[in-house]
């Protein structure tokens, strides 16, 4: 098989809980390289514990989720930590040190996982400031600017060290219709200048149909993925009452 064609994510039979409570189980599906996937469902679907999951943060119960073909929970602490470092992760706050710079906050992950100069590190900070449209705010601090400016910065940190996959929890929470759309055509420019396959877990109808060429929808009820695929299709083609109720808010009743 061409190597371009081999996912660079794959999930197989994976199963999330905690304890004895099952979140979701039998999940399976892959994601390839230049993707923008988005993970989708309902509150409490299992969604945020699927990204968990994703990024190192939380084992699942059973199953696998492999990177180019390598599980990351069967894998050794240096093999997980060198296939972290292939990540770049924006949390639903932005999670800034409140105490650094937007510089600073940057320049972190360069100084603990680079070998760069001071100087380069400027350089790098610099650039992906400019980015995400943050030119000349190195030197301002995350309570000087706007919730949505504080979302750009968590992702010229989470860029800082170009990374192959780029992970976001709720990039649109608490944002107004303008930064929200500015932040989904922000996610696709750095998806077509870095190349980088991004996962996306998110509830937000347009930030779903303006950026995902793919998504899962894990449905709370039955504790299980019911579908996948692009969400436009799905939109226009799927037969489950519970996804089509979802993608229009419950606007077409009639739907079977």
């Amino acid at each position: 098989m061409d190597s371009a064609l081999k996912p660079i994510i794959e999930v197989q039979d994976l199963d999330l809980s905690y304890d004895d409570y099952v979140v979701m189980r039998g999940i399976n599906f892959s994601v390839n390289k230049g993707d923008i996937l988005v993970v989708m469902g309902a509150s409490g679907c299992g969604k945020s514990t699927l990204l968990k999951s994703f990024i190192g943060l939380k084992e699942p119960a059973k199953g696998k989720i492999s990177y180019d073909g390598v599980s990351f929970w069967d894998s050794d602490e240096a093999t997980q930590q060198s296939m972290m470092r292939r990540f770049g992760v924006l949390y639903q706050g932005g999670a800034l040190w409140s105490s650094f710079t937007l510089g600073e906050n940057v320049a972190l992950p360069l100084q603990l996982y680079s070998k760069l100069s001071a100087e380069q590190i400027e350089e790098v900070v610099e650039l992906k400031l400019a980015l995400v449209g943050l030119s000349g705010y190195a030197d301002s601090y995350p309570a000087q600017i706007s919730g949505g400016m504080r979302k750009r910065a968590g992702l010229a940190r989470a860029i800082a060290l170009d990374p192959d996959i780029i992970f976001f929890d709720e990039p649109s929470a608490g944002l107004d219709p303008v930064n929200s759309r500015m932040l989904d055509d922000l996610i696709l420019q750095l998806r077509d200048d870095l190349g980088a396959t991004i996962v996306i877990v998110t509830h937000e109808l347009a930030s779903i149909f303006a950026v995902g060429n793919s998504s899962v929808f894990l449905d709370t009820e039955s504790k299980s993925m019911i579908s996948v695929g692009n969400p436009k299709d799905l939109l226009a083609n799927s037969k489950d009452s519970r996804v089509i109720k979802f993608l229009t808010r419950g606007e077409r009743q009639g739907a079977t």
